[in-house]
């Protein structure tokens, strides 16, 4: 089974470039996207061309902002949105599909913003995304992908002395909260099969070049329960694949 999970900046503006092309040549079982930038019916609509997926999507109650969507050949047991907690359910960040093996949880994490005006807030939704994961976990292993809007280690962006503790998505409290969840039985999947690759990243400005000269970030994760490790047989990321600020990552399971 291949999953593949993509922060498309916008379903509808990366439907005009190459992403319908780019969907049939990755192939995956399950697609995950995140910053849909749309409403329910506009994502449904604008999918039409994906032949052969049951689609799912949950969006933000703001019209064109943030929201997740999922394409999944495999009919889910089950589909649930958000995490049940009203102050994190507005934003149409959170969106969890129910396999017979595992919980697929795609998720779009709150970012801090520039002027970290959502710190606070993003330490908050950190505990409580994290408590929700691990709810799930006591019934079957979780799968979690999407964008967690932080770099987790040095190795993770190409300037990580710059940006320590003065950017959103390097601040401590951000590396806190993935710590969190590494430390808390889920494993980084990219990072399990190559803990010391550099220079891989998924997420670029669009400033300056940044993405032609490689000074990036690597903010896109898989994420999976400890007891579902040895079911990986791979994880990637696909920086050739263009359409967005972000590229798509990916894992294949043996199920």
């Amino acid at each position: 089974m291949k999953i593949i999970s993509w922060n498309v900046n916008g379903i509808r503006a990366i439907a005009q470039k190459d992403f319908f092309k780019d969907l049939k040549e990755m192939n995956p079982d399950i697609l995950c996207l995140q910053e849909t930038k749309a409403q329910d019916d506009q994502v449904t609509e604008t999918l039409v061309p994906a032949n052969g997926y049951h689609i799912y999507s949950n969006s933000a109650e703001k019209k064109g902002y943030s929201g997740t969507a999922i394409l999944s050949k495999i009919k889910p047991i089950n589909v649930s949105k958000d995490i049940g907690i009203a102050e994190h359910d507005a934003e149409g960040r959170v969106l969890c599909l129910e396999y017979d093996n595992f919980f697929l949880v795609n998720v779009y994490v709150p970012n801090s913003g520039s002027d970290l005006k959502r710190l606070d807030y993003r330490q908050v939704w950190d505990k409580d995304f994290f408590n929700y994961l691990k709810t799930l976990e006591t019934k079957k292993p979780v799968v979690v992908c999407g964008d967690f809007n932080v770099a987790h280690k040095p190795i993770d962006l190409a300037r990580p002395k710059p940006n320590y503790n003065k950017s959103a998505g390097y601040m401590q409290e951000e590396i806190d909260g993935m710590d969190r969840f590494t430390q808390g039985g889920l494993v980084d999947t990219f990072r399990h099969f190559y803990p010391e690759t550099e220079n891989k990243y998924t997420w670029w400005s669009y400033r300056a070049g940044a993405r032609g000269k490689n000074v990036g970030w690597r903010i896109d994760y898989f994420l999976v329960s400890q007891s579902f490790i040895n079911s990986l047989s791979s994880a990637s990321i696909l920086n050739e694949i263009m359409g967005s600020d972000h590229c798509p990552v990916g894992i294949e399971m043996r199920l």
